[in-house]
């Protein structure tokens, strides 16, 4: 119980000493006598918050001190842990609380921290508010209370049926992580389906892209290309019967190394080499010809190249497919296809 509490310099109270009497006491007084101060010196004692501001205007530092009797004695052997001495069977608590600075408690003559004070005092005193009933309406406290109505043996179905509980939460955590990782998969499996029908619908081939950058380019520059083709099949070929090609004249060349040959049979090996490369100009003027007649001439194939490149630079883009950095010798997977 509480024998005595000494208040110094704490809010209106100057100086105060209060003697409780064994068995009831009641504390009574008009507004601002200061009965909140003796619940905050009581308050300060049990290790609660200290605040600058409780301290007395004008005062240095508020002081505040408690002799308990009666000590539990788990209170008893926390407070000789710290280093406390009991006086008499009397365990003395104090608390200073500094205008500017920190506040200091002591036990039993020997400082100690706010916790400790707060772990002793909690044994010493229980306070009990106005509101304190309405705990009763938590439904937790209306489990303790029953719990502890119950008596010790029931602490051991109490403990299983924790247990159980706990692996009843544990199971719904894991079957809703479940649920959750299904609904995902299941997205994943419906967007990998529709890229796959859509890649399916375009049905891009290895260096397909590459090829059409190559149309493209043979479309842009058709006169070039055909004009160019042109002049190399006239130097092969010539233009006429009074303009001799390299063809004729490789021919013409022949001809003459044949008739000289009767007098040395090296001319007519060298007339067969010459007659080799006529006829190898006369088919590479032959190819020239085909390529020029297969040069693309309608203009609506630029327009259709260009769509089915765009197709395939969308599909890149969607699903990350670099199709235009793969040809057709390219050793890495083709576009994806079924």
């Amino acid at each position: 119980m509480i024998e005595e509490l000494r208040i110094r310099d704490l809010g209106v109270i100057a100086e105060a000493t209060l003697t409780p009497s064994p068995g009831f006491t009641a504390i009574t007084g008009e507004t601002g006598a200061g009965k909140t101060m003796l619940l905050s010196a009581l308050d300060l004692l049990l290790g609660g918050r200290a605040d600058a501001s409780r301290v007395r205007v004008g005062a240095e530092r508020a002081f505040v001190e408690g002799r308990f009797t009666g000590v539990p004695a788990a209170a008893v052997e926390r407070a000789e842990d710290a280093g406390a001495d009991l006086d008499d069977d009397a365990l003395i608590l104090a608390r200073t609380v500094v205008a500017q600075g920190r506040s200091r408690a002591h036990v039993g003559g020997s400082s100690v921290p706010q916790a400790v004070l707060g772990q002793i005092g909690e044994q010493l005193v229980t306070v009990h508010g106005q509101a304190d009933q309405f705990h009763l309406r938590s439904r937790s406290t209306q489990r303790d209370v029953v719990d502890a109505f119950a008596g010790p043996d029931h602490a051991a179905e109490l403990e299983r049926m924790r247990t159980a509980h706990a692996a009843l939460r544990r199971a719904q955590e894991a079957l809703a992580e479940f649920t959750a990782t299904s609904r995902t998969r299941a997205l994943e499996v419906t967007t990998l389906t529709t890229a796959l029908a859509e890649i399916d619908d375009a049905e891009p081939q290895p260096g397909e892209d590459l090829a059409l950058r190559e149309e493209v380019d043979r479309l842009d520059n058709g006169e070039t290309l055909r004009a160019g083709a042109a002049e190399a099949m006239t130097a092969l070929s010539g233009r006429g019967a009074d303009d001799a090609g390299a063809v004729d004249l490789l021919e013409a060349a022949a001809r003459a190394l044949v008739r000289a040959s009767e007098h040395d049979t090296t001319l007519a090996t060298l007339a067969e080499q010459i007659s080799e490369a006529a006829r190898t100009g006369a088919d590479l003027s032959a190819e020239i010809g085909g390529y020029v007649a297969g040069l693309e001439t309608d203009p609506g194939r630029l327009d259709v190249v260009h769509a089915r490149r765009a197709v395939l630079a969308t599909l890149g883009r969607t699903y990350g497919i670099p199709w235009a950095e793969r040809g057709p010798d390219d050793p890495r997977p083709a576009a994806p296809t079924r």
